[in-house]
């Protein structure tokens, strides 16, 4: 065999080994002592990382559960970035692709991506398409802001903890806004269903005016007074344009 081919074998072969060393035999004439420190450094790197990006996950789970998970999306899953801060979100994609498991907790995923959010609300570079600050936000188009992400679960992850680990979800959903500032730290905070609706249907219309907005939502609530729920309405709007929320109105 060509000297290349097998350097080639014999690297997939400790690639294979390192992933899964209770099921892939490792290359012939290396000594185990010398393997382990490569079985060490992998997977303590990768759950390293991966504790830090998903801590309260780490909390919840006991050692041999979280190291469980952990050996598992090492050993299934084939990530599609080299980029080593990319790694969460391939666990979060991991963790969806999978579904639930015998003896996951069932609000698992949720929770998962409600950690995984931050990082990715910290690394992004979007910024908002041109606007007008000082826009009518009735007669305008309220533009949401790219760092402002509306965000609905099931179940109550902001309060998820070892000692807080409900078996049913609450008979409400929980809404949350998670916002990046322009101290460039990452806040969450809880919305009302209106509120997170209103947010939402900017961010699914954007071509409706402010007004056109309101309108529709009243609908949806079935509000009695339209007139007052408009003007309840323009506060939300004016109270998120000065949070940053919606930095103003469309241009183009």
């Amino acid at each position: 065999m060509p000297a290349p081919e097998a350097l080639r074998r014999q690297q997939f072969t400790l690639a294979a080994h390192i992933r899964d060393p209770e099921h892939a035999a490792p290359p012939p004439d290396i000594e185990d002592r010398r393997l382990q420190v490569y079985r060490d450094l992998f997977f303590n790197s990768l759950e390293g990382l991966l504790a830090g990006n998903f801590p309260i996950i780490r909390k919840i789970l006991d050692g041999g559960r979280w190291h469980a998970l952990v050996r598992d999306f090492y050993r299934e899953h084939r990530c599609a970035t080299p980029i080593f801060p990319e790694l969460p979100r391939e666990f979060l994609q991991y963790l969806q692709q999978r579904g639930v498991r015998a003896g996951d907790p069932p609000w698992l995923l949720e929770l998962a991506h409600y950690e995984w959010v931050e990082l990715a609300l910290d690394l992004s570079d979007a910024v908002p398409p041109p606007h007008d600050p000082a826009g009518d936000l009735l007669l305008g188009r309220p533009l949401l802001s790219p760092l402002a992400w509306p965000l609905a679960y099931a179940w109550p992850v902001h309060h998820l903890s070892p000692a807080h680990q409900p078996a049913e979800p609450p008979p409400q959903p929980t809404f949350l806004l998670v916002q990046r500032g322009a101290d460039h730290r990452v806040r969450f905070n809880e919305l009302t269903a209106l509120s997170f609706r209103l947010l939402q249907r900017l961010a699914d219309a954007p071509t409706l005016s402010g007004r056109e907005q309101l309108l529709a939502l009243a609908a949806e609530a079935g509000a009695a007074d339209t007139e007052a729920f408009l003007a309840q309405g323009q506060a939300m709007l004016e109270q998120f344009r000065a949070a940053g929320i919606v930095p103003g109105t469309a241009t183009s």
